[in-house]
């Protein structure tokens, strides 16, 4: 059984504001740079008839990893992403997994607020297939994940406050 995964993002900018960044392919350019970690990088960015999708690679030194993971999975991890909103974008679906180990990762975003405010709640799981080590290691990775939401979160509202 999978770890949940959860997370509410609070933005001092409206849904609009926060919609446009994620409409710019220079945010996801900035935010990588900023959050995803030494050698992260955006593959690829497309926003076309109501659809966006981005691809991205975080990185994770081993240096920063649990003992937990590096046990299983020596060396820095990469871990691609892929984030897809339609229609209003106020809502999404993201995946991503870590190369070389049976790690994956999934769920929803959901945007929602008003002209001043406005909130991401990310609802999703973290599974690790590997016997009697999966559950420690999908918790090392949901506390992982959680500090890189908080961090993008507060890249978010710094980047829109910046414009």
């Amino acid at each position: 059984m999978a770890t949940p995964l959860a997370f509410t993002a609070s933005y001092a900018h409206s849904t609009a504001a926060v919609r446009a960044a994620f409409e710019d392919e220079q945010y996801w350019k900035d935010r990588i740079a900023e959050v995803g970690g030494p050698g992260a990088r955006l593959d690829s960015f497309s926003y076309a008839d109501g659809v966006l999708r981005v691809e991205m690679v975080h990185t994770i030194p081993a240096e920063e990893l649990p003992s937990a993971i590096t046990a299983v999975r020596p060396g820095d991890l990469l871990i691609p992403r892929t984030e897809t909103y339609t229609g209003s974008e106020e809502s999404g679906v993201f995946s991503a997994h870590v190369e070389g180990a049976p790690a994956e990762v999934r769920g929803t975003v959901t945007l929602t607020g008003d002209d001043t405010h406005s909130r991401g709640v990310v609802e999703g799981t973290v599974e690790v297939t590997i016997p009697l080590f999966g559950k420690k290691i999908e918790k090392a990775v949901a506390e992982r994940l959680l500090e890189l939401l908080t961090n993008e979160a507060e890249f978010t509202n710094t980047w829109i406050a910046n414009r």
